[in-house]
């Protein structure tokens, strides 16, 4: 009997061997039945591809000059008219539509940024000027609106129950090629503390993202809208398989509040936290492993309203379970001036559970003369007030210079040296403490220009 064994063993260690050697040379397919379509992704890209669209812009920016030219008496001896050279910039991304009906498109702030025109490109050719309804460069989310008829929407996820594995497919735009398509899986969930954004909880995938899918998506195998393309980790400038998208649960909250008042306006919390390690679970007798470590909590804020304290672990927020600092910040990022949260935390190994009222964030201010003599005295802040951006006087010594040539608490500074100034680093730029600062206020609903020697 044992013999007989053996022989047929033989025999099917024989046959096999036939087999592999007379077996095609190209990888197998699945088992399916002849006359049987092979599985494909097309019939889900039919239906998703027309939703990303192509973005491409236009911008005018003062071309660089000499510095001998910038300066006023070199340009008086040689008689060279006060005028700068500009140029066109043009960029290219992609966009997804994600309300039909309203026109509503979703891309990257830099894909837009500073734009003066936005033309968007349909897939079945259309081409159409876009007007852009708000942006949030923190997060680095646009949403810009066309007017058409026949558009289509992308149905959206719920990117809270992606998993690593998941497959994904990327649509977009790279290099200006035309709409492109490329696959993978999700590699990673939550990657923060990039430097990429100031908002950060990136889905990473191994798909194929290039130079203008920025503002691309990121669909799941039934086409739903999972994540906006946004940026690569590539050391060597080209593809390496480390992409990042913003999850659609993100982009979505930054979209209804960019539609209804055109910016994000973050709140702030006021702690300052630290990630758990081994040594301070320890120290603080921690069960659970997870959570920040409250480190410092600013005098009058929310959190000191609500009796925060160093030494707390919040563990939660808004009932989701907070594993490190960087997941404070996002979920704080993405509620508004006014919104509650509920807090839970660790407090001498118990769990206690406390809300807060999200406060105003605290105005970055500079004493004037850090920026030109002429400015001494002077409490300056960046500002968005009544639609003016610029550099606002929050308080201006009545026995200073600058109160002596008629400026006034209040005023806002738009340019400086002819220069556009949104901000008190811009205005850092093109102050030349050595130099006379010519400068154009906004004062109400009049302007002027100064100068201040």
């Amino acid at each position: 009997m044992i013999i007989r064994n053996i022989h047929l063993l033989k025999f099917f260690l024989l046959l096999s061997l036939c087999l592999a050697f007379y077996a095609p040379s190209y990888a197998a397919l699945p088992g399916y039945s002849n006359g049987q379509a092979l599985p494909s992704l097309a019939p889900m890209l039919e239906k998703s591809m027309p939703a990303v669209v192509n973005i491409s812009t236009a911008k005018n920016v003062n071309s660089r000059e000499n510095p001998l030219l910038q300066d006023p008496f070199f340009r008086h001896f040689f008689q060279l008219p006060q005028q700068q050279k500009r140029q066109q910039k043009n960029s290219l991304g992609s966009g997804v539509i994600i309300d039909s009906q309203k026109g509503l498109v979703l891309t990257n702030n830099h894909v837009i940024d500073k734009a003066d025109t936005i033309m968007v490109t349909l897939s079945d050719g259309r081409q159409l000027n876009a007007k852009l309804l708000g942006t949030d460069p923190e997060a680095d989310v646009a949403v810009i609106q066309i007017s058409a008829n026949n558009l289509t929407e992308l149905p959206i996820a719920n990117s809270s129950e992606l998993k690593v594995g998941d497959f994904v497919v990327a649509i977009g735009n790279p290099f200006g090629l035309g709409q492109t398509v490329t696959s993978g899986i999700i590699s990673a969930l939550g990657r923060s503390g990039l430097g990429i954004e100031g908002y950060e909880d990136f889905i990473q995938t191994d798909a194929s993202i290039n130079p203008g899918n920025s503002g691309g998506a990121l669909v799941n195998l039934r086409g739903e809208f999972i994540g906006m393309n946004t940026a690569i980790l590539a050391p060597n400038g080209g593809n390496v398989g480390i992409g990042f998208a913003i999850p659609s649960n993100m982009a979505m909250t930054l979209k209804e509040t960019l539609v209804e008042h055109g910016e994000v306006r973050r709140g702030l919390l006021g702690v300052t936290t630290q990630d758990l390690t081994p040594d301070l679970i320890k120290a603080f007798d921690l069960k659970k492993r997870h959570g920040a470590l409250v480190s410092k909590i600013e005098g009058g804020s929310a959190a000191d309203r609500a009796g925060i304290e160093p030494g707390d672990i919040i563990v939660s927020l808004n009932d989701k379970a907070v594993k490190g600092s960087h997941q404070i910040r996002n979920i704080i990022g993405l509620l508004q001036i006014g919104d509650e949260v509920k807090i839970n935390l660790i407090r001498a190994g118990k769990e206690q559970s406390i809300s807060a009222m999200i406060g105003k964030p605290k105005q970055p201010q500079i004493q004037g003369d850090s920026l030109h003599q002429t400015l001494k005295d002077t409490i300056l802040t960046s500002t968005q007030k009544n639609q003016v951006e610029g550099v606002l006087f929050a308080s201006i010594d009545k026995k200073s210079y600058a109160w002596q040539n008629g400026l006034r608490p209040g005023d806002i500074i738009v340019s400086a040296n002819r220069y556009r100034v949104r901000s008190l680093a811009e205005l850092k730029q093109v102050a030349d403490p050595r130099r006379a600062l010519l400068i154009n206020i906004q004062r109400g609903s009049e302007a002027f220009f100064l100068i201040l020697k």
